[in-house]
């Protein structure tokens, strides 16, 4: 999840009215702009940093166990990762208690490799699956856990702060396909768009 995504995001919690008129626009431009950049923030921490309707995110989660590196089996498309192949996420623990996550893939169209360094912090509970993510300043995006593998953690179903998010993560290249039947399924029944997931190619560029 990137700042781009972050932005997308933000766009769509706030439905308020637009501000209109030409009076006294040089006197209040300032205002705006600081105004603008409080609700965005404001925006971020709140709305954009739940579950989307009907949805559970996991208990008993153990945050020492999920830590490490996960690649991405599948996802719903966005710009901040279309056209991209083997995408990793790492997470470690940071100073301050929150996790360091490391985004990584192949942007196959231009020959090369984007990373991205963000922070996650748990919304609630620990051993509650939901987290907000940010990769820019006080801008925070959901990352729910709906379904997770206890026994192993060798799998994990993330859901944002709605239905358009959607990742389907393990701790190898590949899944089994009984299993990523199980998780798209999962996702279905949840009324995600399973019919337009990607599903990534770890084929070394």
């Amino acid at each position: 999840m990137t700042f781009r995504v972050i932005l997308d995001n933000a766009k769509r919690c706030y439905t308020g009215p637009t501000i209109q008129g030409n009076t006294d626009k040089m006197k209040i431009s300032r205002k705006i702009s600081l105004a603008a950049v409080t609700l965005l923030a404001s925006v971020m921490h709140t709305g954009c940093t739940g579950v989307p309707e009907g949805v559970q995110t996991v208990t008993g989660f153990e945050l020492d166990r999920y830590l490490g590196t996960w690649y991405e089996i599948a996802r719903l498309d966005h710009r901040f990762e279309r056209g991209m192949s083997n995408v990793t996420a790492n997470y470690s623990m940071r100073d301050d208690g929150g996790v360091r996550v490391v985004n990584r893939g192949y942007k196959v169209a231009k020959g090369e490799w984007n990373e991205a360094t963000g922070k996650a912090f748990f919304v609630g509970d620990a051993n509650i699956g939901q987290l907000k993510v940010s990769f820019f300043g006080p801008f925070y995006g959901g990352y729910n856990i709906v379904e997770l593998d206890k026994d192993g953690y060798q799998y994990a179903l993330v859901a944002g702060p709605d239905r358009d998010y959607l990742w389907i993560l393990a701790r190898s290249p590949e899944l089994d396909p009984d299993t990523l039947s199980m998780l798209v399924d999962k996702a279905k029944k949840l009324n995600f768009a399973t019919e337009e997931l990607i599903y990534v190619d770890h084929t070394a560029p």
